[in-house]
């Protein structure tokens, strides 16, 4: 009897193991390792979540991979180093009750859904696909209660895009390896984007500046000043073309006081700007926290992904939503919570009452726009589970969002018109009546010249005025600035040319081929990329076409909805491109690219230096290679004696992700190296060398070792 006991319930616990372990469970796959844990912790122990490391099928990288003479049919393979991933994912497939593919929402992920399809034999006429535009608990619950079929129109799109940039890029890019050099290449979007950087710097070139004047004056009333700028004559605007313009109107002006002839007041609305959609977002974190497009949409992701708030906040959490997007569309439950929100943080009278905008033409509304996954978690509240870049650009995000769902800002404005024997100065200025959005956040601007309005003491018509520091200044016209990433970025998606997915990819790719730099946040054209260029515009010109990028981008998302076939989109491209293609591979001949001597022999073997152009521009060679391959950059003096070994000159170098950084011409010698540029001034204080400090609003001059700074002095 007591051998009986003890057995039965051993028995009993192997029994219910055995049972358990039988239970199949629902697999989930989806693109990353940290979206998979966020997933499987929000739907419980009925489903196995894994990662697929993004897509695991493509176009084989040694050949074209399509078969142009048979409906452009695409070959696909595993992608190296995913066999096993592969493995493990089809093993998991086979003990799984259901097979859910849970890739990002958008034609990509719609592409890498169908992949996995084929790679694990799922049936696809199943509801096999969820999505869902953010990684919350609820949003999670929801999509796995709607699950649809993959949605072949999305894949198709996404599979015209992929193949006609592979027959664009490995037809063109062998023609540039022959003709000029190897590592070149050509693509849809990316040929575009280097025109548009060349002819900005060929504009900037042959721009003729012209002449013009300003006269500025100080006024006092009652104490206190303000300054105003001459508009015209006897009410009539005049512009002041040379010195002898601003001679006859300094003589007109008769002793220092003026009249106040006119004051306007009005009051003026301001609204907030729309939610962040991907271009906006990379334009923004551009201007007001410096990220580069691609480090934007990398933090972006981990964001989305999902953060680790500690188990009493409820574990790893999305915090965004998805960030490939360009709608404006806010969820009504987001308006809500963000209505909530500010009601109890800022009052009733800051709740806005913002009408669902718009959306432009062409833009796809599958998804909502960039924005907190709850507006209850503020910034401040997840500064501490936060990265300083992950907290830099949720606050961004946070703060865009809820601004855009705020009351408009109400300024109060003044323009005051002042005469003096029939000659007008005119003072604008405002001040904030009722803050608004502007309580938590201000759109950044890409004008660092911007004037701010100053605020103008109250002032009544007929009111005397007195004027001193009357001074007048010469200026001339300005050519259109270089692009930066984020003018670069708001220019292309103002015309059209790619998507939300292409623009980060972009601008990494035309700098990684050596076409443009980046000089002071700047794009500059390279002289191996203006040499692509006009061979692309006079063989290919529709790579290069605006007009024609855009159409193409139209017709993708004619696919996408239905209204196209794919393979008529891509053979109406390739007719006419194959012909110009056997063209230019019999007419272009091959491009020499002269090597320039520098005028200097090589110290290692006493052969002449010269210029050779490489992947970032030209650097100096030894003309002895190869037997000699002694190479050196190109330095540019910036005329100061290094501070560390003072005899060396100081040159500006560039470091392994392209930053301008400063060091001695000595080096290895001297090992001096300074982020920001030294000056030819020690500091009054402490005796150290001072640097040059420039910010996206100023430049200053600080001391290298203590606080002192000083203002630079203006050039006249």
């Amino acid at each position: 009897m007591t051998k009986e006991t003890k057995k039965a319930p051993v028995k009993k616990k192997t029994t219910a193991k055995k049972k358990r372990s039988k239970i199949k469970k629902d697999l989930v796959i989806v693109e990353s390792p940290a979206k998979a844990k966020t997933i499987e912790r929000y739907l419980g122990r009925k489903y196995v979540v894994r990662a697929s490391m993004g897509h695991v099928r493509d176009l084989p990288r040694s050949q074209m991979g399509v078969d142009v003479d048979d409906n452009y049919n695409p070959k696909y393979i595993t992608i190296r180093g995913k066999g096993d991933v592969l493995k493990e994912l089809r093993k998991e497939a086979k003990k799984a009750n259901k097979i859910y593919l849970a890739a990002d929402p958008d034609r990509e992920g719609e592409a890498i859904a169908w992949h996995l399809a084929h790679a694990l034999n799922v049936d696809e006429t199943t509801e096999c696909r969820v999505v869902f535009n953010e990684i919350t608990k609820d949003a999670i619950k929801e999509s796995f209660k709607n699950p649809r079929k993959i949605d072949y129109d999305l894949v198709d799109a996404q599979q015209a895009r992929r193949i006609l940039d592979r027959l664009v890029g490995y037809n063109i890019s062998p023609l540039l390896w022959a003709k000029i050099r190897k590592g070149l290449s050509a693509g849809r979007v990316q040929s575009v984007a280097v025109k548009m950087v060349i002819d900005r710097e060929r504009e900037i070139k042959a721009f003729v500046p012209e002449e013009y004047w300003s006269i500025g004056a100080k006024f006092f009333k009652d104490s206190k000043n303000f300054t105003g700028k001459f508009y015209g004559i006897d009410g009539k605007k005049k512009e002041l073309k040379d010195k002898e313009d601003v001679d006859a109107i300094l003589s007109k002006i008769k002793g220092n006081e003026f009249n106040i002839d006119k004051v306007n007041r009005r009051e003026r609305k301001r609204n907030p700007a729309k939610p962040f959609i991907t271009s906006s977002l990379q334009q923004d974190a551009a201007r007001s926290i410096n990220f580069r497009a691609r480090k934007t949409m990398m933090v972006a992701q981990q964001l989305y992904e999902g953060i680790d708030l500690g188990k009493e906040a409820g574990g790893i959490t999305g915090l965004i939503t998805y960030m490939r997007t360009d709608s404006t569309r806010i969820s009504d439950t987001a308006k809500n919570e963000a209505k909530e929100h500010i009601e109890k943080e800022y009052g009733k009278s800051y709740l806005g009452t913002v009408k669902q905008s718009k959306q432009k033409e062409g833009s796809q509304d599958a998804h909502e726009a960039i924005r907190p996954t709850s507006a209850m978690r503020t910034p401040e509240s997840l500064k501490r589970v936060l990265s300083n870049d992950q907290y830099k650009l949720y606050r961004l995000i946070y703060n865009r969002f809820l601004a855009s769902q705020m009351a408009p800002a109400i300024m109060d404005t003044m323009t005051i018109h002042l005469l003096n024997n029939g000659v007008e100065f005119r003072a604008n200025g405002s001040k904030i009546k009722f803050d608004g959005f502007m309580k938590i956040y201000i759109e950044g601007t890409d004008n660092e010249n911007e004037e701010k309005e100053e605020f103008l003491p109250e002032m009544e018509e007929d009111e005397i005025v007195s004027v001193k520091d009357v001074e007048s200044k010469q200026h001339f016209t300005q050519p259109p600035p270089r692009y930066t990433e984020a003018t670069l970025v708001g220019t292309m998606e103002k015309q059209g040319i790619g998507r939300p997915s292409t623009y980060a990819p972009t601008l990494d790719t035309i700098q990684k081929r050596g076409y443009v730099t980046l000089e002071e946040r700047r794009f500059v054209p390279t002289e191996i990329g203006e040499i692509v260029l006009d061979l692309l515009v006079e063989y290919f010109p529709e790579i290069t076409d605006v007009e024609f990028t855009v159409k193409m981008e139209t017709d993708l998302d004619e696919i996408e909805a239905g209204k196209e076939k794919w393979i008529n989109v891509i053979d109406e491209f390739y007719q006419g491109f194959s012909k110009r293609l056997e063209k230019a591979q019999d007419e272009i001949k091959e491009v020499e690219i002269e090597d320039e001597p520098v005028g200097v022999d090589c110290e290692k073997c006493g052969h002449p230096m010269v210029y050779k152009m490489g992947r970032f521009g030209k650097f100096m060679a030894c003309s002895n290679f190869p037997d000699c391959r002694n190479t050196k950059p190109i330095l540019k003096k910036v005329g100061v004696k290094c501070p560390k070994c003072k005899e060396g000159n100081v040159v500006e170098r560039k470091s392994k992700k392209r930053r301008t950084f400063y060091g001695c011409d000595r080096y290895p010698e001297c090992d001096f190296v300074s982020w920001d540029k030294p000056i030819e001034k020690e500091c009054p204080e402490c005796k150290a060398y001072m640097v040059e400090k420039r910010t996206k609003k100023e430049t200053i001059i600080k001391c290298s070792e203590c606080d002192h700074e000083e203002k630079p002095i203006e050039e006249t």
